[in-house]
């Protein structure tokens, strides 16, 4: 169903566990709340749906939901019990979740479907505040195990055509991902290295930015910002579907002492 609206593709912060409900670490976040806030706004236009890639699910083949309602994964741990009971109601789409398996299937890549799992909180937190009315309909797409740059910029090339048919892709991760360095007081400075050089691969030579990415963990700051890189693959698949559209960074901020960006692609 082509929209004549081509829509852009995000690469977006989640934060830590449940912390827009939680009043003290909503009050250390509001540049990131802010940002999610007017995500859609910046979009320019409501999608019919939203396409999530979240760090929170890695499967042996790309698989996508296909469930027509929702549920909730709860994957965080000793939190306030409230946020345990935290809901976020929208709908899936049987129909975006075949799109999805016909285009993989298209550009030869074996894909699986799954009807069972809920949303994990690197969807559902920052849905919340980017679409607040739960009424878009969300569609989860799962990570690849080994977690292979090439792979998941291969996934987003195929997933291209769903930005001209009204769906939103949205990679949730972590640019800077090292719980261990932030929580043990570590140097961070290598992190605002990495940083940099996403900045640059991203926002930079579009006709690089595929090889660049293919080869992020030679990058400066690289393995301490990203020890295991669940987080970043997400911007894998939101840079493949950009095609050869720009990169741009739209969030900027410090959260706990570490860099933090995200990025719009189109």
């Amino acid at each position: 169903m082509m929209t004549g609206t081509r829509l852009p593709t995000y690469y977006i912060p989640h934060g830590g566990g449940p912390w827009p409900f939680m009043p003290e670490r909503a009050a250390e976040l509001t540049g990131l709340t802010a940002f999610l806030r007017g995500v859609l706004a910046d979009a320019g236009t409501t999608p019919r749906a939203i396409l999530v890639i979240s760090g929170h699910w890695e499967e042996p083949l790309p698989t996508v939901s296909s469930r027509p309602d929702y549920a909730m994964e709860y994957d965080y741990y000793g939190f306030p019990p409230e946020t345990y009971e935290l809901q976020y109601p929208a709908p899936g789409s049987p129909q975006v979740a075949a799109r999805v398996r016909e285009l993989l299937a298209a550009a030869g890549l074996p894909a699986a479907t799954e009807r069972e799992r809920g949303y994990d909180h690197g969807m559902f937190v920052p849905l919340m505040l980017i679409a607040p009315e739960a009424t878009i309909p969300v569609v989860p797409l799962s990570l690849v195990a080994g977690l292979d740059p090439a792979a998941h910029l291969a996934i987003g090339r195929a997933l291209a055509p769903l930005r001209d048919e009204g769906v939103l892709i949205v990679g949730s991760g972590m640019s800077f991902h090292n719980l261990r360095a932030i929580f043990g007081g570590a140097d961070l400075t290598p992190g605002a290295a990495f940083d940099a050089w996403l900045n640059d691969t991203v926002t930079g030579n579009v006709g690089e930015r595929d090889a660049r990415l293919r080869a992020w963990s030679a990058a400066p700051g690289a393995r301490f910002s990203q020890p295991r890189e669940d987080h970043l693959l997400p911007l894998m698949v939101a840079a493949g579907a950009a095609d050869d559209d720009p990169g741009k960074r739209v969030y900027h901020e410090s959260i706990m002492g570490a860099i933090t960006s995200g990025f719009r692609f189109g």
